[in-house]
């Protein structure tokens, strides 16, 4: 008996660990941002007032789960593109983790984003590469309608039964409600500077 108390004692530790993971919830608004790109430029969330939505990934160069998942997100951010959706890849390793802009700069994505310092890693609580913030755009104030994992298959794609980013930016984009507002990421652990 005493070994069930433990072992549940751990389970609502580490619940309540995962739920107090920091940054947004679920319905927040969500302030702007500033970062350099891998094209040597600034961007700020501010750019895309014009998106209807915008999904933010979190992302690197270097996790073997984000170079799994780097086709179906150019896929996911070209399909898209003209339904008024924008994908915007962070790099929250960039600088302090040795990855540069010139490494940046060889990947699909765009724009790509250094997060030096993991100051809007640390604002939104992302916790692991990939990972992704649904972002809802209404006149320019952005609230966060999901935040968590890209599907259920992370090392195969064709294996893959739910796709829960692409559902959630389908009911986003068709105003009904959202089925599932968090599902917990897999991938690599972003390393805190």
């Amino acid at each position: 008996m005493k070994y069930f108390a433990s072992l549940f004692t751990a389970l609502l530790l580490s619940a309540s660990a995962f739920a107090q993971s920091g940054g947004y919830q679920l319905g927040d608004k969500v302030a702007d941002f500033k970062l350099q790109g891998a094209n040597n430029q600034t961007t700020s969330l501010s750019d895309f007032a014009n998106a209807e939505t915008v999904v933010l990934v979190f992302t690197n160069n270097q996790c073997p789960y984000a170079k799994l998942y780097e086709n179906r997100l150019v896929t996911l951010s070209s399909n898209y593109g003209a339904k008024g959706v924008q994908f915007v890849f962070i790099n929250p390793g960039a600088g302090d983790a040795g990855e540069t802009l010139q490494d940046m700069a060889s990947r699909k994505y765009s724009p790509y984003l250094a997060d030096e310092g993991q100051t809007v890693s640390k604002q939104f609580g992302a916790t692991k590469t990939p990972e992704v913030f649904v972002l809802h755009n209404d006149n320019g104030n952005f609230t966060l309608k999901y935040k968590g994992g890209i599907d259920d298959n992370p090392q195969m794609e064709s294996g893959v039964k739910n796709y829960y980013l692409k559902n959630v930016i389908d009911e986003v984009l068709a105003n009904r409600p959202i089925s599932t507002g968090e599902k917990r990421a897999t991938g690599c652990l972003i390393k805190k500077y």
